[in-house]
């Protein structure tokens, strides 16, 4: 049997580790359960060790079989044989938050980003938090102002991980008011879907197919048939004029077909 791609948990950060812990008991889940092995990547934070050491707690407590915290702070250490084994040893790699540039610099093009995409390719479960969420995309905001209305030049974005193609990933997203960030993202990419994911909300990609889990929801920019932009016109600090987005705000339990560009409503 030809073997399919793991699920992408994309989680927009701040997720619970203390009450029902519903995002991270459903990685401990789709990683097996009992006998999941979790290796927690601290590539993103500055505070590696203690960050590491908190999702090992909270995963071990969940009934993971196994987690070890993979610290990476040099391109050395993701050349490392013993980073690749532990890879691939392990049914689910979760990323913790920071900063999500730093992830792209230390493992991009290592001999640990390639085990990384040939074991998700074979199942593998890649999870990612605030950060390690963003890092998913094949384009990734870097840096953006948020709790403004969409200008050209308010976001920054450069490559992403690419383990998901295309989509934008904003996170913290109801919280910190990026919706104009979002938006101002999608109309330099209107071939990407725009996807703002709240707080202690997740997104779980399987296949084509994408479903929400948590307490907030997912606010996703379709700019695909955008009719009126002007944004090859608009200078930096003038307003964007968009025509034609639609947007789509779903909760636990909603579906989205990615291809399709369509929630996948109980009546189809």
């Amino acid at each position: 049997m030809e073997a399919k791609p793991g699920p992408l948990v994309i989680i927009g950060g701040a997720e619970d580790k203390q009450g029902d812990c519903v995002i991270l008991r459903e990685v401990v889940r789709l990683a097996g359960g009992s006998r999941a092995r979790i290796v927690v990547v601290t590539a993103a934070t500055e505070f590696p060790v203690e960050v590491g050491n908190e999702y090992a707690g909270v995963f071990l407590r969940l009934g993971a079989g196994d987690v070890q915290p993979l610290h990476i702070g040099r391109r050395e250490e993701a050349e490392a044989p013993f980073a690749e084994r532990l890879v691939e040893k392990a049914t689910c790699v979760f990323f913790t938050g920071g900063e999500q540039r730093r992830i792209t610099r230390l493992l991009g093009g290592t001999r640990l980003d390639a085990v990384l995409h040939r074991m998700h390719g074979e199942g593998l479960v890649l999870a990612g938090t605030s950060a390690g969420a963003s890092m998913m995309s094949s384009t990734m905001i870097v840096e953006g102002e948020a709790e403004t209305h969409p200008r050209p030049g308010i976001v920054h974005m450069e490559p992403g991980m690419e383990f998901l193609a295309g989509l934008v990933i904003d996170q913290h997203f109801a919280q910190r008011g990026r919706l104009g960030r979002l938006l101002s993202a999608v109309a330099k990419y209107p071939h990407h879907l725009g996807l703002g994911i709240d707080e202690n909300t997740a997104v779980i990609v399987s296949g084509l197919e994408c479903r929400v889990i948590g307490s907030g929801a997912v606010s996703i920019v379709d700019a695909g048939a955008l009719t009126y932009s002007n944004v090859d016109r608009a200078d930096r600090g003038e307003p964007l004029a968009l025509c034609g987005v639609r947007l789509h705000v779903l909760p636990a339990g909603y579906r989205f077909h990615l291809r399709e560009r369509r929630p996948v409503l109980d009546d189809d």
